[in-house]
């Protein structure tokens, strides 16, 4: 991916950690809380089995839309 949409997907990480702060359910492995951040990525990586570093600029809309589905459905 290259540099300007490593650069606005990650603001959109941000800003959907920003969002989910406080959001997220409780979880046993996290008992000082968890982090919306780590959270939002690692979502990311697991749906596009890449971190989104390594994504194709061809797939920014789909990871967009994925975040977008992330704030709508924390877990």
């Amino acid at each position: 991916m290259n540099e300007k949409n490593k650069k606005i997907l990650w603001s959109e990480i941000i800003k959907a950690g920003d969002f989910l702060k406080d959001k997220l359910p409780n979880h046993s492995n996290h008992p000082k809380g968890r982090n919306p951040y780590a959270h939002v990525a690692l979502e990311i990586k697991n749906k596009f089995k890449k971190s989104y570093k390594e994504i194709s600029d061809d797939q920014i809309k789909d990871i967009r839309n994925y975040i977008e589905f992330i704030k709508k459905n924390p877990s």
